[in-house]
């Protein structure tokens, strides 16, 4: 297990060139003849997501063997078409899949595995010759491949959008039409929510990024699930980048969906070129 996991890392590591990695940045200005050539020339395979590994507990508790855990996600996307389709967009192949792993107990076992796989449409945004982000129409899918009492599932039809304010700041949002076709979670839009909004923020040199990301959950209270993230890369022209993570909300996981959590991980993340998506 441990060598197929580092087998994958390491090919992620190699897959810098994906569609996130679509911006070049010149003396603080996108050159949108580059953000052009890389929808333009593909097809292409590579990072969607952030692939992270991270290790940690609930925030104000000493580490246990019960209550720590390592979380790692593994994301990935492929275009599928050359040429571009109708209204200038894109198809896309997208896969992320999530992981607890109890790192600390006996044979090290994974509680809760998480698949996510989608296919969608992607159109980059330009006004008056300016790369302003991208808007995405996705069908996704995501659970985690158990039976009986222990299954999860459903699916969305999903509009997401972002907006870069400029070369260093990101807002971004998504809202879904939910179709929930698990017995045992009937009731997951109280918990993971029917729509997310967030931003991000990268210095000038890309060093160094904040993210705060935010997803409503079903009602009219002021509910949300949030996550906030910091990442620092040590050299400068490295992929990788020390990575901080606080989550607090329900919906961290499928199995224990409905479970409050306000945890604090630690650990590395291997980041697309700009921005990420969520």
């Amino acid at each position: 297990m441990r060598l197929c996991l580092a087998g994958i890392f390491i090919l992620i590591a190699s897959m810098t060139g994906s569609h996130a990695q679509i911006v070049t940045v010149t003396n603080d200005k996108i050159d949108n003849d580059s953000v052009r050539r890389a929808f333009d020339d593909g097809p292409y395979f590579g990072l969607y997501k952030d692939n992270y590994f991270i290790f940690g507990c609930p925030v104000g508790q000493r580490i246990t063997r019960e209550n720590s855990n390592l979380k790692f996600q593994i994301s990935i996307s492929q275009r599928l078409t050359r040429s571009t389709l109708p209204l200038g967009t894109y198809l896309y192949l997208f896969y992320t899949q999530k992981c607890f792993w109890n790192v600390l107990e006996d044979s090290f076992p994974m509680t809760d595995l998480n698949f996510n796989p989608g296919i969608g449409l992607t159109k980059p945004l330009f006004v008056k010759g300016r790369y302003v982000g991208k808007v995405s129409l996705i069908a996704e899918h995501e659970s985690n491949g158990r039976d009986g009492a222990a299954s999860r599932s459903w699916n969305r039809i999903s509009i997401a959008g972002s907006i870069m304010i400029d070369p260093q700041l990101l807002v971004h949002s998504k809202i879904w039409l939910p179709i929930v076709d698990g017995s045992e979670n009937r009731d997951i839009l109280d918990y993971c929510g029917i729509y997310q909004i967030g931003t991000a923020f990268n210095s000038p040199s890309g060093r160094m990024g904040l993210a705060v990301n935010l997803v409503k959950r079903k009602g009219w209270n002021l509910n949300y699930n949030t996550t906030v993230e910091f990442n620092y890369r040590i050299f400068p022209r490295d992929n990788q980048y020390l990575f901080v993570q606080y989550y607090n909300g329900y919906g961290e996981g499928l199995l224990a969906y409905r479970e409050f959590h306000s945890t604090i991980r630690v650990g590395f993340v291997i980041k697309p070129q700009r921005f990420s998506e969520y």
